[in-house]
């Protein structure tokens, strides 16, 4: 009997082992180390600096409308991954991409005439931002004023800490693609450092003792 357990034991600590590896994998997000999309320019509509001021996947708009009999209250959203705002009564509008006037110019075909007679639609943006958060000394979102490398985002979020893990950097892009990055290889130039664009998030993980 006692052979038996010793035997079961065994048999489920091995499967415990071969587990452990793949549920790190799925608790870390799938974060890949294979990191030929991250130096790669972004899709249109996200992220970067133009001549045109464009929305970008992450930017924030406040939508106010004038004119219909019944008041509609301002709009405040967050443009979507899939690049649109969602609005009452007519549902998901394509945003990132288009410059203000032209997102004004799209919701306003929606509701006139089929839902108004009269309106008038204004789009303004809030702050361009990203977020840096873990083991870095003023973690949380930072205003973003234009093209910025990781290192530098991380540096204006205070820098590491000393706890932190330098060699294992996560950059979530704003479309929810996971780069595991080595911080230590750019600022010895052995890597390049990559581009940071609003709605992107930097995680700075803890080093394992």
């Amino acid at each position: 009997m006692k052979l038996k357990l010793s035997q079961m034991f065994l048999h489920v600590r091995r499967n415990l082992l071969f587990a452990l590896p793949l549920l790190a994998l799925v608790l870390a997000g799938c974060v890949t180390k294979d990191n030929k999309d991250l130096y790669s320019e972004p899709e249109p509509g996200y992220g970067g600096v133009e001549q045109v001021a464009r929305l970008h996947i992450g930017d924030s708009v406040i939508i106010t409308f004038d004119g219909p009999p019944t008041p509609i209250a301002p709009h405040e959203e967050i443009i979507k991954e899939d690049g649109t705002v969602t609005l009452p009564d007519i549902g998901h509008v394509k945003a990132s991409g288009l410059t203000s006037g032209e997102l004004q110019d799209a919701i306003q075909k929606k509701y006139v005439p089929d839902i108004y007679t009269r309106l008038t639609v204004t789009v303004k943006t809030g702050d361009r931002v990203f977020f840096v958060r873990g083991d870095v000394k003023a973690p949380g979102r930072q205003i973003y004023t234009g093209p910025i490398t990781l290192t530098k985002a991380i540096t204006s979020a205070g820098d590491f800490t000393e706890f932190a893990n330098r060699r294992n950097v996560v950059l979530i892009r704003a479309s929810g693609k996971r780069f595991s990055v080595d911080c230590v290889a750019i600022l010895d130039g052995k890597k390049p450092d990559p581009s940071v664009y609003p709605g992107d998030q930097i995680d700075v993980r803890k080093k394992h003792f």
